[in-house]
């Protein structure tokens, strides 16, 4: 990955250090569209030097919505619940119901394999550097201008036409006790997210900053393979229900559901999140986590009448490539699937939207000196907002079915504004 970049400014001038070290695919003059790349990558950096605001649009021109769709769904979503990271991580697995027991007792192992409770407790931050993939995959929709094809189903193969998706890199710092920020570059479009212990917060090209709704919660990409301890720490309160093959591999399966209390923090007058589970899939022979997933169900109340429009995401990532670092495994690769289903009181209405993520870690350590709580600061335009969102597109938004052709236009129509699993945002007039 590459850390530095030419000056746009001056063509004598020194290198830019990246804030974020960008793949080299990103810089590749022998292909077909590295034009591109190059061109959003230069118009990134001559916004950020200019300081002024980038517009979305005019940085990724006719893919902007899709990208917007990918950064909002897969780029920072948080897990359902808050998790403690100065809590016993090796719990008492007695005077528990049967799937209790065998969850506290599978975790143990999980503990054991990545490293052990010493190892694990020693650590106080890690930082992380990566490069991501990103992609739409398919879109179907019930279209009432296709019922004569049979069941009004129109479904859309999203073509990468030799793109092969967006390109991006990120970084992620962590520190203890509950405090984390992360900053994603994806052709040419930043976002950034983090915590500072007492709330969760995302920032977006396209969006003000804006505050979760209830208690903070950790970054999903944290448990991906790279935070054991809150990995642990999260099943620790899980049942065990059961066994699956997932990918060759005969796993354990724990089960764990968002409190009703947590959902209803999280959840607003127009907007109520009905359900959020999270399972983790852990190998029978390594103990080590194969497979983090989780669903949940949102219901939007439509402000022109009494309808709702519901969102169903599910979210399915497989580690792979674990590696010992400073003695504790940490997964190097994996993939995201995500499946975000919409569906309400008419058919036409309903539809699905795949999306998929590949991701690899380029560098990897622990216990950062110099680390301090003021790297974790939220930024000074911070407002709570009134809404939660799920990154989700609006009731009259239409994911573009072409998505490599003209943006899709969303003028004059509100929208809720999507940001998965993290929480967020007010209705926009365009």
């Amino acid at each position: 990955m590459r850390r530095l970049c030419p000056n746009f400014d001056r063509e004598d001038g020194l290198d830019t250090v990246l804030e974020v070290p960008i793949p080299e695919e990103m810089f590749v003059s022998n292909t077909k569209h590295s034009g591109r790349s190059w061109q959003n990558m230069k118009s990134w950096m001559r916004s950020h030097s200019q300081r002024s605001a980038p517009s979305t649009a005019a940085l990724v021109g006719g893919r902007s919505t899709e990208l917007q769709l990918l950064l909002g769904v897969v780029g920072a979503p948080l897990v359902p619940l808050p998790v403690r990271s100065d809590q016993s991580i090796n719990g008492n697995i007695k005077d528990h119901p049967i799937e209790t027991s065998m969850a506290k007792y599978i975790v143990q192992q999980y503990i054991a394999a990545t490293g052990g409770e010493k190892a694990l407790n020693s650590i106080d931050s890690m930082y992380a550097v990566g490069k991501v993939k990103m992609m739409a995959l398919e879109f179907s929709t019930g279209d009432s201008n296709n019922n004569n094809r049979g069941n009004g189903k129109k479904t859309v193969k999203v073509k990468s036409k030799g793109h092969g998706g967006e390109v991006g890199g990120f970084v992620l710092w962590q520190k203890k006790p509950e405090l984390w920020c992360l900053e994603l570059l994806v052709s040419g479009c930043k976002m950034s997210a983090g915590s500072d212990g007492k709330v969760a917060w995302r920032q977006t090209p396209w969006h003000s900053s804006h505050a979760s709704r209830g208690p903070p919660r950790p970054l999903r990409r944290s448990l991906q393979g790279l935070d054991p301890t809150a990995t642990a720490n999260l099943f620790s309160n899980s049942v065990c229900i059961g066994e699956r093959t997932i990918e060759g591999e005969d796993c354990f399966v724990l089960k764990l559901e968002a409190e009703p209390s947590s959902l209803r923090a999280r959840s607003s007058n127009s907007m109520e999140i009905i359900r959020h589970t999270v399972w983790g899939y852990f190998s029978q022979r390594t103990g080590l986590l194969v497979e983090l997933e989780d669903s949940h169900l949102l219901r939007i109340k439509t402000p022109s009448s009494d309808d709702s429009v519901y969102w169903e995401t599910t979210m399915q990532s497989f580690t792979k490539d674990y590696r010992p670092i400073d003695g504790i495994n940490i997964a190097h690769a994996g993939r995201t699937a995500v499946s975000l289903f919409r569906f309400g009181e008419s058919s036409e209405t309903h539809s699905r939207t795949r999306m998929e993520e590949v991701w690899t870690i380029e560098e990897v350590d622990f216990n950062i000196r110099g680390l301090s709580k003021d790297c974790f600061l939220p930024p000074g335009d911070l407002k709570k907002e009134q809404q939660e969102g799920y990154d989700i597109v609006a009731t009259d938004v239409r994911v573009p079915l072409k998505p490599r052709s003209a943006c899709v236009r969303v003028g004059s129509s509100r929208i809720v504004a999507v940001d998965v699993d993290d929480s967020d945002s007010t209705d926009e007039e365009e």
